[in-house]
């Protein structure tokens, strides 16, 4: 069905966001009415989302694996480099659009039964789209890979909107402390056979315990999967993070008292994260309760200044590109990664010479030769951004949105 749908469920639009103010003009209304439910268009929100499409594609496709510039690999074990903030701000994303799609259509009278069924059915095409990506391309069902990066998006999404439909603000919040104290409590004080208690290494924790007896043969690892079981518990309370954001973002206060609370919660987020970093360290395999915390304050920052800029003060030409990533996503990291695996896949044999993989060959003949193997890489991967922009930017003038 051809329409906007981000990962996430759709907002309700009061603005076409494929023609987006021109800069200095206002995004959007952005003063609520005192006791109306305020549901304007966030063209933030979708700058935001596209932010993070594209920063995912261009960590996922480097030239080469090693070198690559620091900030673009995942912290090897504890530690939180810029990568590991996108996988976070994607659950972070879905929370938000939750307010402003489950939401409304509870306040206009929809029933829960039916919202439940859309619900399930965005989450079994979400999922299963990531359990495809994960078998192709040989389809080795006794090997196959069960988490991933979209099965766990669905997971929280799935979780999350439910818990929205059946509870209020001070339900959810309540839920995000559960989530996240208990989360430690069991990572900390539950003992893992053969291994004391509060063991967080490798292979050697409650997580990884809990994958090998659910998931074994079917994980990233040998014992464990940094998507797996345990793991979306805390994932889920990002999601939350998001969903709290969400009505704040709605509430019937000025839009500079919205902005500098998204600000000021974020920065004692990332605060408190750190603080807790010494207790439970900031990880993102595990997905850890200080990882959660320290990630969502960095996307209320991020989301604040996004909102500032574009919702509030109409600069919105530098997010353009974003913008068009951020309306059809689901779409770009789906596609992108087929077509990633396929240029891997893909032999070519350049000049009648013996068959070299497709992606090698274009980045050792098209970039490599021209700059330090760092810098061709990340010109590699800058370039494969840059050509699925401008595939999506085909889709956004032509006013084509994939939904799910």
């Amino acid at each position: 069905m051809l329409e906007r749908a981000p990962i996430a469920p759709e907002e309700p639009t009061l603005r076409d966001v494929s023609s987006p103010p021109r800069s200095g003009e206002p995004a959007a209304s952005v003063a609520p009415q005192p006791g109306r439910p305020h549901a304007e268009r966030l063209v933030s929100l979708d700058a935001f989302r596209g932010i993070a499409i594209a920063g995912m594609i261009l960590i996922n496709n480097p030239g080469r694996w090693h070198p690559v510039y620091a900030p673009l690999q995942h912290a090897e074990w504890n530690g939180c480099t810029a990568a590991d903030l996108i996988f976070p701000f994607f659950l972070f994303i879905v929370g938000v659009a939750i307010t402003y799609s489950v939401v409304p259509r509870q306040r206009r009278g929809d029933s829960r039964l039916d919202l439940g069924a859309k619900i399930l059915r965005r989450t079994l095409v979400i999922f299963g789209l990531g359990i495809l990506l994960n078998a192709l391309p040989f389809f080795d069902w006794s090997t196959l890979r069960i988490p991933g990066v979209l099965q766990r998006i669905a997971m929280c999404y799935f979780l999350t909107a439910l818990l929205v439909l059946v509870t209020g603000i001070r339900g959810q919040s309540v839920a995000l402390a559960l989530l996240l104290v208990g989360y430690w409590a069991a990572m900390v004080l539950v003992p893992v056979p053969g291994h004391t208690a509060g063991t967080l290494q490798p292979g050697t924790n409650l997580a990884a315990y809990v994958d090998s007896a659910l998931l074994s043969g079917h994980l990233l690892h040998r014992r464990w999967d940094s998507e797996g079981v345990l793991g979306t518990l805390p994932a889920i309370g990002t999601t939350l993070t998001g969903v709290l954001a969400g009505y704040w973002l709605q509430s019937p206060r000025s839009t500079l008292r919205r902005v500098a609370g998204l600000f000021a919660i974020g920065d004692l987020a990332i605060l408190l994260g750190l603080a807790m970093d010494g207790v439970f360290p900031i990880n993102k395999n595990l997905w850890t309760s200080s990882y959660v915390v320290f990630t969502t304050g960095v996307a209320l920052n991020l989301l604040g200044l996004c909102y500032w800029l574009i919702d509030i003060n109409g600069y919105t030409r530098w997010a353009k590109p974003f913008v068009i990533y951020g309306t059809n996503p689901l779409s770009a990291y789906v596609l992108s990664s087929l077509m990633a695996k396929g240029m891997v896949l893909w032999r070519v044999a350049p000049f009648g010479g013996s068959k070299v993989v497709l992606r090698k060959y274009l980045f050792e003949s098209c970039f490599l030769p021209f700059a330090s193997p760092v810098a061709a890489s990340f010109l590699y991967a800058l370039t494969y951004v840059l050509f699925w922009l401008a595939l999506m930017a085909i889709l956004y003038r032509k006013r084509i949105f994939i939904k799910i």
